[in-house]
């Protein structure tokens, strides 16, 4: 069976050979933990719980999760979950000391198996709210097929500009399908984002951008093409940035600086995107996953 389900068109026999994400069939996570560090309405006081998939369909160069997103760490203490079942074990595990919450991250080459792990989580008496953390990069019919099984989307908005995608992200077309695949989730969702009493957000769409250093234009490109959406979205203007690993491209070896920052915060309250969050520039010395611990995220945020 060649896979399709995202917009990369590999057409890979995952049982016989890889395609672009480097995975076979068997939905695989690198880490199903406890995280504090979402936006509040996705975090509460206890965390959600996050399961970080192994490989994924963009592989950004800059990737801060590039521990599992080109495969698995290798540590004794940060066992893989494989398969349907071994992931929703781990699960119902990490809900008994989280939110009733559960964050499918960069999800898109496993968005086939979605359904049997919301299923089976629903078959153990266990509904959480379920959000579906993505790179942005995903087919309008898969989303389509996700659309009972998700609560909340939380894409990233990554490019504006079809040559930086392709550069940072194998992805010349990145905005086109980062653009059709937002306007699908509106579609299913609307600009709303409803809480609960305690806060805690129940469905709707958050839209995260991270803001790259030396690469303003696209930052404000994106913005502009949020805005096209809905002016009602909620959006996430992240400044955590920071070099990841050696040997990025040279633009790409320092964080942000205060004015590239406070240009893009400009831009998103001059284009009345009201509704989200900006971060602190300190931001980048706290959102740095260990993926070689059983719980990748010690801090509180």
């Amino acid at each position: 069976m060649k896979c399709s389900v995202c917009p990369r068109g590999c057409d890979a026999n995952r049982v016989e050979r890889y395609g672009f994400c480097q995975a076979g069939v068997e939905p695989v996570a690198a880490s199903v933990c406890a995280h504090r560090g979402e936006e509040p309405p996705l975090s509460g006081e206890r965390g959600l719980c996050n399961v970080f998939f192994s490989h994924c369909n963009l592989r950004c160069v800059y990737c801060q999760n590039h521990a599992v997103s080109r495969g698995l760490p290798a540590a004794d203490n940060a066992p893989a979950y494989r398969g349907v079942e071994a992931i929703v074990e781990r699960i119902a595990e990490v809900l008994k000391e989280t939110e009733n919450m559960v964050g499918f991250v960069t999800p898109s080459h496993y968005a086939d198996a979605i359904p049997a792990i919301v299923e089976a989580l629903h078959a153990r008496g266990l509904h959480p709210v379920t959000v579906y953390n993505t790179g942005g990069y995903d087919r309008v019919e898969t989303l389509r097929k996700l659309e009972p099984y998700i609560d909340i989307y939380l894409p990233d908005y990554k490019y504006a500009d079809a040559a930086l995608a392709e550069r940072y992200s194998h992805a010349a077309d990145y905005p086109s399908v980062a653009q059709a695949a937002l306007e699908e989730m509106y579609r299913q969702k609307g600009s709303g984002l409803p809480t609960d009493g305690r806060g805690l957000a129940y469905r709707g769409i958050i839209v995260r951008h991270l803001v790259l250093p030396g690469q303003l234009d696209n930052t404000l490109a994106v913005l502009d093409r949020i805005a096209e959406v809905s002016f009602n979205l909620h959006v996430s203007l992240m400044a955590q940035y920071y070099p990841p690993r050696p040997g990025l491209p040279d633009e790409l070896g320092r964080t942000l600086t205060p004015e590239e920052y406070a240009c893009a915060v400009d831009r998103l309250q001059s284009l009345g995107l009201c509704r989200g969050w900006v971060q602190e520039l300190d931001a980048q010395a706290c959102y740095r996953p260990d993926f070689t611990r059983r719980e990748a995220f010690e801090q509180s945020f």
